[in-house]
């Protein structure tokens, strides 16, 4: 264990409970899930409202449906088990309940955030329908002990886990939220310029496309850091320093410049 996650976490059982609180693997701690009302986001940008489909309905993809319905977009929520298992979800938000199938269907960004090990289970022909230069944004995480067994790709080949996520759905994406806390979606947006703003790394491939995802970000109340290419992005996986890092730009910026490529052992299988 290296001693900045030493530090951050404290110890193993302490780790858990910060990494279930971000709702990748177990109960998520769950307080109110409305956005704060005490601060306008949008005065003085010039943002446009986009359709937006969120595959996955967790914690983080829950709570990114309440912010982004809030800030105006059109958003298609979807999840595995149905769009009638969404009713109290989009009667809460007005986002629209759909299948799986139709969650990308005219949207400009997508939000796939669903566990890893459920990412080969995703439809076929998942992003046709979507809008022309469509931004995918993957928030997985790779857990092979607690949860999605061994993945030959990541462990032999060395694949970061969101070019093995661009493999399996065959389309690049632009990796963001992975270490962010659910709650933090909600509790934590603050105007830009705030001293006390939080920064999330983001990186990806297509330039485009990650201007797109960082602009949206921005909309939802937090800076964002450049953290490369998607073969950069084991700086941001699971038991680096910046995942589930609350701080600003700079201390983003650090964490990411201190990562080891090296796994540590709760992270390998």
């Amino acid at each position: 264990m290296s001693a900045v996650r030493s530090a951050r976490s404290g110890s193993r059982s302490a780790y858990r409970r910060n990494r279930a609180s971000r709702g990748e693997v177990g109960p998520a701690h769950r307080r109110s899930h409305r956005a704060p009302r005490d601060i306008d986001l949008r005065k003085g940008q010039a943002s446009q409202d986009m359709k937006i489909g969120i595959i996955g309905a967790g914690n983080i993809g829950g709570n990114l449906t309440r912010r982004l319905t809030a800030l105006g977009h059109d958003v298609s929520v979807a999840n595995s088990r149905g769009p009638h298992t969404l009713t109290a979800l989009a009667e809460e938000t007005g986002a629209t309940p759909v299948p799986v199938e139709e969650a990308a269907r005219g949207a400009e960004v997508v939000v796939v955030t669903v566990p890893v090990k459920a990412v080969p289970d995703l439809p076929s022909g998942l992003l046709d329908g979507a809008a022309d230069g469509v931004a995918v944004i993957d928030t997985g995480n790779y857990y092979p002990q607690q949860r999605d067994g061994r993945i030959a790709a990541i462990e032999d080949e060395g694949l970061t886990e969101s070019r093995w996520t661009e493999r399996q759905i065959g389309h690049p994406v632009i990796k963001a939220f992975n270490g962010t806390y659910a709650q933090d979606i909600l509790d934590r947006p603050r105007p830009a310029g705030a001293p006390d703003r939080m920064a999330l790394p983001v990186a990806g491939d297509d330039e485009a496309a990650k201007r797109r995802v960082r602009a949206l970000i921005d909309e939802l109340g937090f800076d964002t850091v450049d953290a490369g290419g998607i073969d950069d992005s084991w700086r941001q996986q699971p038991g680096t320093p910046v995942y589930g890092l609350q701080a600003g730009a700079d201390a983003v910026t650090k964490a990411l410049a201190e990562a080891s490529p090296e796994r540590t052992p709760d992270f390998r299988a």
